[in-house]
C-alpha cells in the first residue's frame, strides 16, 4: 500500500513525462536497464530469470521508468499493448511451483508481497484491497482453492487480488480451424503472450500462443472492464514470480510495450536460447582420452566390472515393461540411497503406520525430499498399486504434500515426497516445549487442511478418500502452512496386500462409527476424522487420552460437556493464553462437534466446512440433536477401556479392521 507521499511523487513524475506514448522493446536482456529484486537476475546469455532453484522466494523485474497511464488522477486510462515470450522450467516434469505474472503496479518491487500462491504480488492482509491499484495477468501452474482457481494450468486477469476476475485454461485458438488447443505452461516450451487494453472500448484481451506460431486472431481471454480506477497517472510495468516449494525457473526471453499504440513485434530469431534440459554431454576431454586407453588397463577394467556387478546387486531394483510409461515418476534406488545417506538413522524423520520416513537431498538437483519405505512383499495388485501412486502423484494443491514418485526394490516400495521442513503438526501440539503455535497459525493450518481435503473430495477428476486425517498426517512447510499427507495411501495399500491379510483403515479416535461398523470409507468418514482433528488443534488434546479420568478420556465428549454448560471456550488449549479470537475458536469447536455426529447424514460436507471457515456462509446454531453424544461410538465401553489401557503408550498408530471388529464384537 502506498503512502500519500509516494502517490504524490507518482503523480508528479507522470505529469512531467515528456513522452505521453512511451514504448520499449527488449529482444533479450543482456544490456537491459531493469530494476531487479529478490532472486530475479539477468543471465550472461541475456535471459531474464525471475526465479531460480530457490524455494519460497519472490522475483521481481520492472522497467526502471514510470509510465504515464492517464492524463490526470480522475482521467481515463490510456490504451496499452504488450507482448513477451516466456518459458517455465520445473526441475521435475509435471511438478512445478507457482507461476508468474505480468504486472502493472504503483511501485517497483511490490514491497510486502508474499511468495508461493501470492506470486510475489500481494499478501494475506492486502489481498483483494482496492487500495492496491495493481493489475496483473497471471500464468498460474498450481491450483489454489482459496482463490477459486479453475485448475493448475490457467491464465487469469487479476485486479488488486489473487482471485482472478476472468480466467481460462492455458491454450489458443488455431487460426486455420478455429479449434481450441491446449498448452501446458510447465512444458519447458517457449510461448508468447499478448496483453492489450482498449481505453475507448474499456476492453482487455489476453492471447497465448506457441512460440513462433503467430498471434491467434481470437484472444484466449476478453473482458470488459474500465481500468481507470485501478491506475494512477504514472505506473510501473514488469514481472513477478514465486516458485513456492517446488523448484522451478521462470524465464522471460523478450518483451515489448507501448502506450496508445501496438507493441513492436519481437525479433524472435534474436532472442536468447534457453538453457539445455537434461544431463550434460560427456566432456570433450573424456571423449578424446577414451580411444587412447591402453591395453594394459584391461585387467583394471575386469576388476572394475566385478565391482560394478556387486554394486549393481546392491542397488538392484524391480522394473517391468509396463512401468516404463511412468517415466519421471520412477526414481532410481541408487539416487534415493545416496540422497538419504544410505537410509542412515540420523536422517530418520519418523515412523508411522505405513513405514519409516527419511530425509534426503537428491544428488543432481539438490532437491530436498522425504522418502517413505513401505514393506510390500506381495506382488498381487502391484501394477494397480503403482498406477494408483502415479495417478495420485498428479494431484497438485498447495495444501497437499506432493507425491513426487516411487521406487520398487526387493519387496519394498519407496515413496518420494516433497520435504516439509517444519515436520508434523502433532509435535507442536504435544511434544514441543519451546515452540507453541499461536491461534492465528492454528486457524490457518485448519483452513489449509480443509481446503486440501475439499480438493480430494470434489476438486479432482476422481474422488480421493483420505482415510487417516489427523494431526500427525498434517505437515508444515517453511511458512507453517498446513499440508495434508498420506492421502489415498490406505486405499493404495489395499491394492497390493494379500486379500487374507488385515489392511489399515484408520486411527483409533478418528474412526467414524459407520466406518468401523461397515468397513467402508466415505467422504463422510473423512469429515468425522476432520472433526476430531478440529477439536485436537483447538484443545491441544488427543482424541483419546488414555491417562485421563474416564469421563474426560474421549475428547469429543469432553468438549460436549463444556458446550452443554454454555462455556465451550473453556475447552480451548490453555497454551493459547489470551491471544486468540474468541469467535474463531468457538466456530472451530462447534464445527468439530458437528463433524463428529454419529450419523453420517448429519455431518456437513467439506464444501460446507470450507464455507464456514472462510465465513462465506453463517454456521447454523447447534442443538443437542445436531451433535454426537456418543463419542467414538464403540459398542461396548468396557472393551474400549481395555483396549486403551492395554495400549497406554498410544501415540496415534493406525488400527486394523480386526482390532475394530474385536472391539465391536466384545472380543468374541
Amino acid at each position: 500500500m502506498l503512502s500519500k507521499l509516494a502517490i504524490m511523487v507518482s503523480l508528479l513524475i507522470g505529469l512531467a513525462a515528456a513522452d505521453e506514448n512511451p514504448g520499449f522493446i527488449y529482444n533479450g536482456f543482456k544490456s537491459a536497464n531493469l530494476i531487479l529484486d529478490g532472486i530475479a537476475q539477468v543471465t550472461p546469455s541475456g535471459l531474464l530469470r525471475l526465479t531460480n532453484e530457490t524455494k519460497i522466494r519472490n522475483g521481481h523485474a520492472f522497467y526502471p521508468e514510470p509510465i504515464p497511464f492517464k492524463h490526470s488522477l480522475n482521467g481515463s486510462a490510456f490504451s496499452f499493448s504488450t507482448t513477451f515470450v516466456f518459458a517455465i522450467h520445473p526441475v521435475y516434469q509435471n511438478l512445478a511451483g507457482h507461476g508468474m505474472a505480468f504486472v502493472i503496479a504503483p511501485t517497483r518491487g511490490l514491497p510486502g508481497a508474499r511468495p508461493s500462491q501470492f506470486l510475489g504480488l500481494f499478501n494475506e492482509s492486502n489481498n483483494g484491497n482496492a487500495s492496491n491499484h495493481v493489475f496483473a495477468v497471471e500464468l498460474d501452474t498450481v491450483l489454489s482453492g482459496e482463490f477459486f482457481d479453475i485448475n493448475d494450468n490457467h491464465v487469469g486477469i487479476d485486479v488488486n487480488g489473487m482471485k482472478s476476475e476472468k480466467s481460462a485454461p492455458a491454450g489458443y485458438y488455431d487460426n486455420q480451424t478455429g479449434e481450441f488447443k491446449n498448452l501446458t505452461l510447465i512444458s519447458n516450451e517457449k510461448m508468447q503472450v499478448w496483453v492489450e487494453y482498449d481505453g475507448q472500448k474499456k476492453q482487455i484481451n489476453v492471447t497465448l500462443a506457441p512460440f513462433n506460431s503467430g498471434k491467434p486472431s481470437i484472444p484466449l481471454l476478453s473482458w470488459s472492464r474500465d481500468l481507470s480506477p485501478v491506475f494512477y497517472t504514472a505506473m510501473f510495468v514488469g514481472f513477478s514470480s514465486s516458485p513456492g516449494s517446488m523448484l522451478t525457473s521462470h524465464y522471460v526471453l523478450g518483451w515489448s510495450f507501448k502506450i496508445n499504440g501496438q507493441a513492436e513485434e519481437l525479433r524472435l530469431s534474436q532472442l536468447p536460447k534457453l538453457p539445455r534440459i537434461g544431463t550434460k554431454e560427456r566432456s570433450m576431454l573424456l571423449a578424446a582420452v577414451l580411444p587412447l586407453i591402453s591395453a594394459s588397463l584391461i585387467l583394471a577394467a575386469v576388476s572394475g566390472a566385478v565391482y560394478l556387478i556387486r554394486r549393481k546387486r546392491k542397488f538392484a531394483e524391480e522394473l517391468e515393461q509396463w512401468e516404463l510409461e511412468y517415466g519421471p515418476q520412477r526414481f532410481k534406488y541408487k539416487d534415493l540411497y545416496f540422497a538419504t545417506k544410505g537410509f542412515r538413522e540420523t536422517e530418520l524423520l519418523g515412523s508411522g503406520g505405513f513405514g519409516r520416513v527419511y530425509k534426503g537431498v537428491l544428488p543432481t538437483s539438490k532437491l530436498e525430499i522425504a522418502v517413505k519405505r513401505i514393506s510390500h512383499e506381495s506382488r498381487q495388485g502391484m501394477r494397480e498399486f503403482v498406477a494408483e501412486i502415479v495417478s495420485i502423484g498428479q494431484l497438485r494443491h498447495r495444501n497437499l504434500v506432493q507425491l513426487l514418485g516411487y521406487c520398487r526394490r526387493k519387496g519394498e516400495l519407496l515413496l518420494v515426497y516433497d520435504y516439509m521442513p517444519n515436520g508434523s503438526l502433532d509435535r507442536y501440539l504435544y511434544n514441543q516445549s519451546t515452540i507453541t503455535l499461536n491461534w492465528g497459525q492454528r486457524f490457518r493450518v485448519i483452513k489449509g487442511v480443509a481446503l486440501g481435503l475439499f480438493y480430494l473430495h470434489e476438486g479432482w477428476e476422481k474422488v480421493v478418500i483420505h482415510r487417516d486425517v489427523k494431526a500427525s498426517n498434517v505437515l508444515l512447510d517453511a511458512e507453517f502452512n498446513g499440508r495434508l499427507g498420506d492421502f489415498g495411501l490406505a486405499r493404495l495399500y489395499d491394492h497390493g496386500t494379500d486379500p487374507q491379510t488385515t489392511h489399515v483403515v484408520g486411527t483409533l479416535g478418528y474412526l467414524a462409527p459407520d466406518h468401523v461398523r461397515t468397513g467402508k470409507a466415505t467422504r463422510s468418514t473423512d469429515v468425522f476424522a476432520f472433526g476430531a482433528f478440529l477439536l485436537e488443534v483447538a484443545c491441544g488434546r488427543r482424541p483419546i487420552e488414555p491417562r485421563a479420568p474416564a469421563e474426560d478420556m474421549v475428547l469429543v465428549e469432553w468438549v460436549f460437556g463444556f458446550w452443554k454448560q454454555g462455556a465451550i471456550l473453556e475447552a480451548r488449549d490453555p497454551k493459547l493464553g489470551t491471544d486468540y479470537i474468541a469467535e474463531e475458536v468457538e466456530l472451530v469447536l462447534n464445527l468439530g462437534l458437528s463433524c463428529s455426529h454419529s450419523e453420517p447424514a448429519a455431518r456437513p460436507s467439506m464444501r460446507q466446512v470450507v464455507q464456514y471457515l472462510e465465513k462465506d456462509s453463517p454456521f447454523p446454531e447447534l442443538s443437542e440433536s445436531r451433535i454426537s453424544t456418543s463419542g467414538i461410538a464403540f459398542a461396548h465401553q468396557k472393551e474400549l477401556d481395555d483396549f486403551v489401557i492395554t495400549n497406554s503408550s498410544y501415540i496415534g498408530p493406525s488400527v486394523s479392521t480386526s482390532v475394530a471388529d474385536s472391539i465391536l464384537s466384545g472380543g468374541r
